[in-house]
């Protein structure tokens, strides 16, 4: 045990820094990351552009307005800042795998050998179920909402959303599926650090779906769509979450738990 104890500490021999480094290399890892949104805002304001961005977020709801219908600007000053803010959050999502990256370089001299490899790969997958949320509101909720919410809409009523709320809607949204779709990331982190069993958060299915719709019910509109859209992807990423949580056990053993793992096989 003394042993298994050493080999611990030797891992980290070297690593432990003052608390002034400490904020030095939080600043650091700050200011590359501001580098990098302001690289990707560069970029994104090339091409395509605010109003680009713009055109391409108002696809959804265009496609349920009249033909020659425009979304309208009511604020004084919506027709600047609305744009800056879809270009602010376009650069964030370019820039999320360099974000990432950074928070990964700054806490990875903390961690152990065997939490090394296994801490990048979390980075990578959380980065790419965030892409996947948000692109699910982008080119299925979206759509299916603004059609379903069209339907309801009076012949004597003329639908032209103003700019600045429907940003402020799909932005929500963004955010709401793009943490939502984490959900197999927290469980396997929860199983990982023994927070929690398998076969408690088996147990515990009934109560995460119910969970699960409260939760859209409050991050969504009011309307079916949206939140059964988030509420049954939800349940489903559990379900991935309980499975992939065996295997990222296993593969994310300490070297010492492998070790009187195997001998307590050899013993039996």
């Amino acid at each position: 045990m003394a042993d298994s104890d050493k080999n611990k500490d030797d891992e980290l021999a070297g690593t432990e820094q003052p608390f002034v480094a400490h904020l030095i290399e939080l600043r650091d890892r700050l200011l590359y990351c501001v580098y990098g949104l302001a690289v990707a805002g560069a970029l994104l304001a090339i091409w395509p552009g605010p109003a680009g961005l713009i055109d391409m977020i108002a696809v959804p709801i265009k496609a349920h307005m009249p033909p020659d219908a425009k979304l309208i600007a009511v604020g004084v000053f919506s027709p600047f800042f609305v744009p800056l803010k879809v270009l602010l959050m376009a650069s964030v999502l370019l820039a999320l795998p360099w974000l990432m990256y950074q928070i990964w370089m700054f806490v990875a001299p903390g961690l152990y050998s065997h939490e090394k490899k296994f801490a990048l790969p979390l980075i990578i997958f959380g980065s790419l179920l965030a892409y996947g949320g948000i692109a699910f509101v982008q080119f299925f909720v979206l759509d299916k909402m603004f059609g379903f919410i069209q339907r309801f809409t009076p012949a004597s009523v003329a639908a032209t959303p103003d700019i600045a709320s429907y940003v402020e809607s799909i932005l929500s949204l963004y955010i709401a599926f793009g943490v939502a779709f984490q959900v197999p990331i927290v469980v396997m982190l929860l199983v990982r650090f023994e927070m929690v069993t398998v076969e408690k958060l088996r147990a515990f299915r009934g109560y995460f779906i119910v969970a699960a719709f409260v939760v859209a019910a409050v991050l969504t509109p009011p309307d079916v769509i949206s939140q059964l859209a988030l509420a049954i992807p939800m349940c489903l990423l559990y379900e991935v979450g309980i499975i992939a949580a065996q295997y990222f056990v296993k593969i994310s053993k300490a070297p010492d738990a492998e070790g009187e793992a195997s001998e307590k096989a050899d013993s039996a």
